[in-house]
């Protein structure tokens, strides 16, 4: 593994084998996961960057990508799942920066509907090739076989984590 487990995490390791609290090999594979998930967003974060994109920006681009006429701040934020607020200050980014254009309905001019501008039509082309090609590489020497196994492997932790939340019941907070 060429990353090492973060400060905190080794320090947190070696707390709970001095305690002998819960099996450490658990809590390992755990800050690794981690660990790893950290160093995917912040490469991620460094390549849209170049772009002057962040992840919030650049799914918006795919979500205008196929819509010549565009769709509404309410509509695009709903999709991408975020609050009408953020939906805000991710436009005025995007449209500052020249990849899309705001524009009133015809018949309604308090409708706004966002649509790529050529730039942002170009660069969401470009960028998903580029950003896929990323992704995939991640996984690259992984076989079918593989994939199932790591699929399977992480619904199960996804199964642990649903039955720790409701073990916290309503309204807490699960405790890994």
């Amino acid at each position: 593994m060429t990353k090492m487990l973060e400060q905190k995490h080794l320090a947190l390791l070696e707390e709970a084998e001095r305690r002998a609290v819960a099996p450490t090999d658990n809590i390992r594979a755990c800050f690794e996961l981690l660990a790893l998930t950290g160093a995917i967003d912040r490469d991620c974060a460094v390549r849209l960057a170049r772009h002057r994109l962040s992840e919030g920006k650049f799914v918006l681009l795919f979500l205008l990508h196929d819509k010549p006429d565009g769709l509404s701040p309410h509509e695009l934020a709903e999709r991408a799942g975020v609050t009408r607020a953020t939906i805000t200050g991710l436009l005025d980014g995007l449209e500052r920066d020249g990849f899309i254009a705001r524009r009133s309905g015809l018949d309604d001019r308090r409708k706004i509907s966002v649509s790529l501008t050529q730039i942002g039509r170009e660069t969401a082309r470009d960028l998903f090739t580029e950003h896929a090609d990323w992704v995939a590489s991640l996984f690259h020497g992984f076989t079918d076989d593989d994939r199932k196994v790591l699929n399977a492997l992480l619904q199960r932790i996804w199964r642990n984590l649903e039955a720790n939340a409701c073990k916290a019941g309503p309204g807490k907070e699960a405790r890994t």
